[in-house]
């Protein structure tokens, strides 16, 4: 795992035990809030499946952000 990669982790809030006991929630609002470290998020995951040739990336999320 690189340096920057860990940086964004590190970035990333842990509530453990939610909703239920034995659960590790990942909230990403925190790295949401910070523009240059989500741009380098987003440039990661793109970078990541560069080589499938996708035409469309989904990311479903619960909350309703759209990445």
């Amino acid at each position: 795992m690189s340096n920057e990669t860990r940086k964004l982790i590190e970035k990333i809030r842990v509530i453990e035990d939610f909703p239920q006991p034995g659960v590790s929630f990942k909230d990403i609002t925190t790295l949401l809030k910070e523009g240059p470290s989500y741009r380098q998020a987003i440039d990661q995951i793109a970078e990541h499946v560069r080589n499938l040739r996708a035409d469309v990336v989904v990311g479903p999320e619960a909350r309703g952000f759209v990445i």
